[in-house]
């Protein structure tokens, strides 16, 4: 997904935000960004009917940009297909205002999501997530050679070059201990580069690729600076590297690099997330029943003013459907429950810093408001 430039009617200038989807995952993001209330403006095809000058009509298509404030979305999954229906909300010479149109929203074809009530907490993180090349399980890929690296994503969908590594390698016929430090230059930037490119704070799967040792040695080199340093994170990169053969260094070479049974593997896993980690980590809190597990609204709201969820190991689970709920103050209590982006979650339970034995017993707490348990992933917070 990435930012584009659109013209839109002049009344809805503010709060707007063009975004062109680039491939099938881009349309999964579309669909947790657009709520009912909104106004979508997008390329549209109508059937318009107009009378000629002998008073019989005649009907056609035709291609024009309409805006609608949205009243429903349907995301079909296995097509990548997002339609978005609501009324027409902006004057156009095609169609009268508070006519219904569906519109389809498709990869490769730009639209703008205008949010007239403002962009939330919520909607800014999910809006960051969808421009944001990084996302959660994005495999980290070196292609390399002596004297040169390519540091990549890999996601599902596609593969981005972030950024290109060169660095001058002495000669075979040179001293050895000069081509040994030029190797050590070589794989100290690579480093560096690749440390401050690629976000290491959650453990993630490295690819390293290349022709003869030269992957492997750079495995060996991050291994030995972790040790040296005590750094856990290089420690860490290290422990989830996978060396593999590549007939070149460069780009291309990646090609053949993903059909190895080593990366195929490793792909797979990226359709695990860390929220299923959590919710994992909640049952079976749950079951030692120990005073860190709460699920419902009143329980998890008193932890939360407690500050018994957050930095330290508290995790918030929250169902996506109350962020997409009609409701705009229902949506504005769980966002500010949040924080910040939560991820399609069971309806709403904690992880707690510390036990917490009596947070159900309350006068006022609504009726099985305690044992609606949670259904899917989670975020922490």
């Amino acid at each position: 997904m990435k930012l584009v430039s659109r013209k839109v009617p002049k009344e809805l200038e503010e709060e707007t935000v063009s975004l062109m989807p680039e491939d099938p995952e881009d349309m999964w993001h579309a669909y947790n960004l657009i709520l009912p209330g909104d106004i979508i403006h997008a390329h549209a095809i109508r059937k318009v009917t107009s009378a000629t000058a002998t008073g019989s009509s005649i009907s056609g298509r035709v291609h024009t940009d309409l805006a609608i404030k949205v009243k429903s979305t349907f995301f079909d999954p296995v097509i990548s297909s997002l339609r978005v229906s609501g009324t027409v909300c902006a004057e156009n010479p095609h169609v009268s205002l508070g006519t219904h149109h569906t519109l389809d929203l498709e990869v490769n074809r730009a639209f703008t999501v205008i949010k007239p009530d403002g962009w939330d907490s919520i909607a800014k993180a999910t809006l960051q997530e969808a421009l944001a090349d990084d996302k959660d399980g994005a495999l980290a890929a070196v292609v390399m050679q002596e004297g040169l690296a390519n540091i990549c994503l890999i996601t599902q969908f596609r593969t981005v070059l972030k950024v290109r590594v060169e660095s001058v390698i002495p000669k075979k016929r040179d001293l050895a201990s000069e081509q040994d430090a030029g190797m050590r230059r070589f794989f100290e930037k690579t480093l560096s580069t690749l440390l401050r490119t690629m976000d290491f704070s959650e453990s993630r799967p490295v690819l390293l690729a290349s022709p003869g040792f030269v992957a492997t040695d750079f495995k060996k080199y991050i291994a030995n600076q972790g040790r040296d340093k005590a750094d856990k994170v290089l420690v860490a990169v290290a422990k989830e590297a996978t060396v593999v053969h590549s007939n070149s260094g460069h780009v291309h070479s990646l090609n053949e690099v993903l059909k190895s049974p080593e990366v195929l593997a490793k792909m797979k896993d990226m359709k695990f997330s860390r929220e299923t980690q959590y919710v994992d980590q909640f049952f079976d809190m749950l079951k030692l029943d120990d005073g860190r597990a709460w699920y419902g609204t009143s329980a998890v709201e008193k932890a939360i003013n407690d500050g018994a969820v957050g930095p330290g190991g508290g995790v918030l689970l929250v169902n996506n459907s109350l962020f997409r709920s009609n409701d705009l103050a229902t949506r504005k209590k769980y966002v500010s429950l949040s924080g910040q982006r939560l991820k399609m979650l069971g309806d709403i339970a904690a992880i707690l810093n510390y036990p917490i034995l009596d947070l159900d017993d309350s006068e006022d707490e609504e009726e099985g408001d305690h044992g609606q348990e949670p259904r899917e992933n989670a975020e922490e917070i």
